[in-house]
C-alpha cells in the first residue's frame, strides 16, 4: 500500500522553511506596527470645530475640547450629539490607519488568514 501525504524523510522542504520565516517576520512587523499605532493620537471635530475629541490607538478617549459657545444648558442634546460624532470620527480615523498599515504589511491578503481555508 502506498504512503499518502507527508514529506519524504519527514523533513520540511526548503520552501516551507522559508514560509515559516516569512510568517515569523510578518508577525514581528505586525507587533511593531500595533505598538506604534497605540502610541498615536487621532483627533476629529464636529460642529465646525465646536467639539474636538482626541483618541489613542488603544481606542481610549484622551481629550474632549468644547468651544464655549456650544455649551448651552437649553440644548444639551446637541452637545451630546456633537461629542458622539467627533468621537466616532476620531475612532474611524484610527481604524482606517490601522487597516491601511495591516494591508500594507500583508500585501492586501485581506487579513491574517489570507483567504486560506485553514
Amino acid at each position: 500500500m502506498a504512503k499518502r501525504g507527508g514529506f519524504p524523510g519527514g523533513m520540511m522542504p526548503g520552501n516551507m522553511n522559508n514560509l515559516m520565516k516569512q510568517a515569523q517576520k510578518m508577525q514581528r512587523q505586525m507587533e511593531e506596527n500595533q505598538k506604534a499605532l497605540e502610541e498615536k493620537e487621532f483627533t476629529a471635530a464636529a460642529g465646525g470645530g465646536a467639539v474636538e475629541v482626541t483618541v489613542s490607538g488603544k481606542k481610549e478617549v484622551l481629550k474632549v475640547r468644547l468651544a464655549e459657545e456650544v455649551v448651552d444648558p437649553d440644548d444639551i442634546e446637541m452637545l451630546e450629539d456633537l461629542i458622539v460624532a467627533a468621537t466616532n470620527e476620531a475612532l474611524r480615523k484610527m481604524e482606517e490607519e490601522s487597516a491601511a498599515a495591516m494591508s500594507k504589511l500583508t500585501g492586501g491578503l485581506g487579513g491574517l488568514g489570507g483567504g486560506f481555508p485553514f
